[in-house]
């Protein structure tokens, strides 16, 4: 029975792949320009319901042999030109097709918002899409970032080449909650969870089409597909051949408010496609750019809400700012008579007769200031020699006129910025990807692999901390402490006996403390004389000497972490639209394994990886009630190991009031697994330790623990700060214990996944064939949100340190007076207190947001087009959760422009504004300014060289601004190009 069985696969799949093996049908004819009668290069001519298709030669002619019987349907597609679909109904036909310019908008023809051809007026979601012609015209320094100009859209940069796209809200530098995919292949560094924008994805010679969905869309493309999914796919090597070469070169850092001298910037592009017979064809792409990134040049103050001299206008000494590295080691000043380390210290420092530093401190003279060390600027640290290397190529091969055989490889490699909970220079990185896929017209079977490697990435932070630690005279504790002994050698210096200073800060606090004031300058200016006193710019190469000395090693011992996480996924995909004709059915399937690989620097696999499975399936079903009617349903069952599984439905209704008014509404769910690091991540950052949100962690970590006698020793975090505000400004120990809350068992709440559940209804429509309007309206209630719960661990007195008997077996409250990471030694035991673990809000989330689109098509091929968008937070989080909504609420874009101003000449303009709105993130929370931006670009054919040279700029009004707080400045690009295609007309 088994080998009957075998036998039966066996010729059912040599059936499948030798059937038709000899040619039915041959047809063959011309593509012309309907006004001109010119030839037309590169026209597609694709067989509808098969794989196959070719395109038109230098005489606009071409020639097709079809493995079935006529009648046949050939639909001729051509950039500019209106889609034609002609019936070929006897072998050996010659056909002569004029390709109308086309002027009608609304006529694109989307895929993703349904995983099936529709078109783009009629989708039952809201859908944003450029083609080839957006592409190639976009005002942006790129069509990636081009894709800002789109509705909905939100763009965090942290590099002039990492760019993060966003919708609906909850945007940040790292988007978890957004998905995109690169045909077909879901480009999320698999060990941070989310899209590197296009570091290793198509240049914009090889880019056919670019679609944007935004909203929650789960229920088609499973986890993490919450906030939106961008789908960007590339040109197949049978509709796209040729050379085509791309070459830019421009400037940034111009204008009067730049932050930096000008620098050169370049980009070079090749690509090459050849198809052989029409059967075999391969493509090649190789990109290579540079530029000076833009640099991180923010003096806002993390801690200025602290600054003891606010009310003068003073310096804070304890500032931490954000694009300064070294000034996160700090402490409070008041901290140190509770320190025995700093009382042998400052009972060293003799000022007279009988008088100690430790004599002003004992007499309460350190106030209650938080002071950091001295930091050095990023510019100095981090590598903003920004460089990308893109390397993609693929193999296609037709086994016959239904099924296509192909491999593809997408690389990417070079040096960028990425702004997470730190500031990371991403050094000699590398990802890359490879997939296999079998595909038809009603079917695709695919499997693909994501490679990513760190090379000498590194956090900017800690190798400033490491920088700070090797100073001569002592590490960052030194550092400290002494500047704790000059600040109280200063009030000696200028006669003050110890309490003199405590004593005016109560009686005469303004005069006080303009003598604080000055003992912080003094303490400062004798710390940077003693302790490497090293100037990054007179001796830069010292400088870099040491630097390169703190950069080795990984991290608990270097700046660097070694990251060669791995992710391998399988999707298939079928239609039932050659078997059922009463609904559209399709159904489809995924199976995904990360494998994290981190030696210990990111998660905790010292002994080996950590595999996460995750495997999924949906089903959608829609049917055409009326002529006016169309309603479709979907759901989807996904399931990780680590959690329970989830089902995610969709239902849309399309009505089509009069031809070409579309009225949709739709109900959409979207999930997102916790990601990789949120489940796993296990991460000393200096202050705090990142862990994930897995009951394992809870447990490795004993973060619910109490003393012998049964007495709590966690805390939360805020209480914590509540706590030494109180003992800081009183002394009072026991009034500051009754600030405490405790963190028990109760309080544990491994993290699980967050859903969210989307309301939308929209209208789209084209009236009068001349003015484009797309609006919709959405609301989104989010459910069991991720965010992050900070906890701090006491130490229990024992008999050794208790100074009274009665406290043995309670909390020695003084041990979380300062904050660093929670560390588990090898001997299991636990040094430092704090950590910071995923979990979940208690209550709903929700928000809100509409925009509307007009685009109008002037006489003589001019077109005008605005969006607007509106994003409002409406509630759910406390005062103690960040929000990191992170979104404007009111933004709008306005185009203008005419690709054939003459046969030879077009333009664009696009003006793109944002409101001030707030940011909130583990990196930075604070108001991101309101800014406008103006791109602009012309463009020339040179038709007897196949080529065209463009002249742009962005941002050309010259003021730099920030799309997030914490990225860098972003100033103006200008630009000129030349492009070389040989399909070009």
């Amino acid at each position: 029975m088994n080998r009957n069985i075998t036998k039966w696969i066996l010729s059912a799949f040599l059936t499948l792949l030798f059937s038709y093996s000899y040619a039915q049908t041959t047809v063959s004819g011309t593509i012309t320009d309907a006004e001109t009668g010119e030839p037309l290069i590169g026209t597609q001519i694709l067989v509808k319901g098969t794989v196959l298709g070719t395109i038109s030669d230098v005489n606009g002619e071409f020639s097709l042999s079809v493995q079935s019987s006529p009648p046949i349907t050939l639909v001729i597609t051509y950039v500019g030109y209106e889609r034609q679909e002609i019936e070929v109904t006897s072998s050996g036909q010659n056909i002569s097709v004029q390709m109308a310019e086309s002027t009608l908008l609304g006529q694109e023809v989307v895929v993703s918002a349904s995983r099936v051809e529709e078109n783009i007026l009629q989708s039952p979601v809201s859908i944003e899409k450029m083609d080839i012609l957006a592409v190639q015209n976009s005002t942006a320094a790129s069509y990636y970032d081009g894709i800002a100009n789109l509705k909905g859209v939100d763009v965090a940069s942290s590099s002039i080449n990492f760019q993060i796209i966003n919708a609906r809200g909850f945007g940040s530098t790292g988007n978890t909650r957004f998905v995109q995919y690169i045909d077909g292949m879901d480009t999320q560094a698999p060990a941070l969870n989310f899209p590197i924008g296009n570091l290793n994805g198509p240049s914009e010679l090889d880019v056919e089409s670019v679609e944007l969905i935004p909203g929650a869309s789960s229920a088609l493309y499973g986890p993490n597909a919450f906030n939106g999914v961008l789908l960007i796919n590339s040109k197949n090597p049978f509709e796209y051949q040729g050379l085509s070469a791309f070459v830019k070169t421009g400037v940034n850092h111009v204008g009067p408010d730049a932050d930096q001298d000008p620098a050169l910037m370049n980009t070079f592009s090749l690509r090459y496609a050849k198809a052989y017979n029409n059967k075999f064809a391969f493509k090649v792409n190789a990109t290579y750019s540079y530029a000076d990134d833009w640099h991180g040049t923010s003096t806002f103050d993390r801690n200025a809400e602290n600054n003891p001299f606010a009310s003068i206008g003073g310096e804070n000494p304890g500032a931490d700012l954000l694009h300064s590295h070294g000034d996160e080691a700090a402490i409070n000043l008041a901290i140190f008579p509770f320190s025995s380390t700093f009382s042998a210290l400052a009972s060293s420092r003799n000022f007279g007769p009988g008088l100690s530093a430790n004599s002003y401190a004992q007499a309460g003279d350190l106030p209650n200031h938080v002071v950091s060390v001295t930091p050095w600027e990023e510019k100095y640290l981090a590598d903003y020699g920004a460089e990308n290397m893109k390397l993609n190529a693929g193999l296609f091969y037709r086994l016959n006129d239904d099924l296509e055989a192909s491999y593809m490889y997408n690389g990417g490699f070079g040096t960028s910025i990425y702004t997470g909970a730190q500031r990371y220079s991403l050094s000699n990185f590398n990802i890359q990807q490879h997939r296999v896929q079998l595909r038809a017209d009603n079917f695709f079977v695919r499997a693909y692999g994501t490679f990513e490697n760190s090379g000498d990435s590194y956090i900017t932070e800690f190798l400033a901390l490491k920088m700070n630690d090797n100073r001569s005279g002592g590490g960052v504790s030194t550092w400290l402490a002494t500047y704790g002994v000059n600040y109280l050698e200063y009030l000696n210096q200028q006669g003050y006996d110890p309490g003199d200073i405590a004593a005016l800060r109560q009686s005469d606090p303004s005069a006080a403390l303009l003598v604080d004031q000055a003992a912080h300058q003094y303490a400062r200016g004798q710390n940077d004389n003693n302790y490497f006193p090293l100037d990054p710019v007179e001796q830069a190469a010292e400088f870099e000497r040491i630097k390169n000395e703190e950069l080795d090693g990984t991290i608990p011992f270097g700046p660097k972490f070694s990251d060669a996480t791995k992710m391998y996924q399988a999707d298939a995909q079928y239609d039932f639209k050659n078997q059922i004709d009463a609904v559209e059915l399709q159904v489809g399937a995924s199976y995904r394994i990360f494998d994290l690989r981190s030696d210990g620097t990111i998660f905790p696999d010292q002994d080996g990886g950590i595999q996460i499975n995750e495997y999924g399936a949906f089903a959608q079903v829609a049917r055409r009630v009326t002529d006016n009617l169309k309603l479709s349903g979907s759901v989807r069952f996904d399931k990780n190991q680590n959690f329970d599984g989830q089902v995610n439905p969709r239902i849309s209704a399309v009505y089509t009031v009069a031809n070409d008014h579309n009225i949709r509404a739709s109900f959409q769910t979207g999930f997102r697994n916790p990601t990789t690091q949120g489940q796993y991540i296990d991460l000393n950052t200096i202050s705090t330790r990142l862990l994930g949100g897995l009951q394992e962690n809870y447990d490795r970590y004993d973060l619910d623990r109490v003393s012998s006698t049964g007495v709590p020793l966690a805390f939360t975090g805020g209480s914590v700060n509540d706590f030494r505000n109180v003992i800081f400004a009183t002394g009072d120990i026991a009034a500051a214990a009754a600030e405490l809350e405790t963190f028990t068992t109760a309080d544990i709440r491994p993290v699980v996944p967050e859903e969210v559940k989307s309301m939308e209804i929209g209208y789209k429509s084209l009236i009068n064939n001349k003015l484009l309007v797309d609006a919709v309206y959405y609301r989104n209630i989010y459910t069991n949100f991720i965010t992050q719960v900070r906890i701090v661990l006491a130490e229990e007195y024992t008999s050794a340190t208790a100074p009274d008997p009665s406290l043995e077996g309670t909390p020695n409250y003084l041990t979380i007076l300062n904050g660093s990471a929670l560390t588990r030694e090898s001997d299991g035991s636990f040094t430092g207190n704090t950590a910071q673990i995923y979990s979940n809000l208690d209550d709903e989330v929700t928000s809100q947001g509409a925009a509307l689109g007009l685009t109008y098509n002037l006489p003589r091929g001019y077109t005008v087009g605005v969006n607007y968008n509106w994003n409002r937070l409406e509630g759910g989080f406390t005062e103690n959760n960040l929000t990191e909504f992170n979104t404007p609420e009111h933004k709008y874009n306005v185009k203008f422009g005419n690709r054939k101003v003459t046969d030879r000449l077009g333009f664009n303009v696009t003006y793109r504004w944002q409101d001030a709105f707030r940011w909130e993130s583990s990196f930075a929370i604070g108001d991101v300014p309101a800014y406008g931006t103006l791109d602009a670009q012309v463009s020339y054919k040179l038709p007897d060289l196949k080529s065209v040279v463009r002249l742009g700029g962005t941002n050309i009004a010259g003021n730099p601004y920030n799309q997030s707080l914490g990225g860098p400045n972003i100033g103006s690009i200008y630009y000129v190009s030349v492009t070389f295609d040989e399909l070009m007309n």
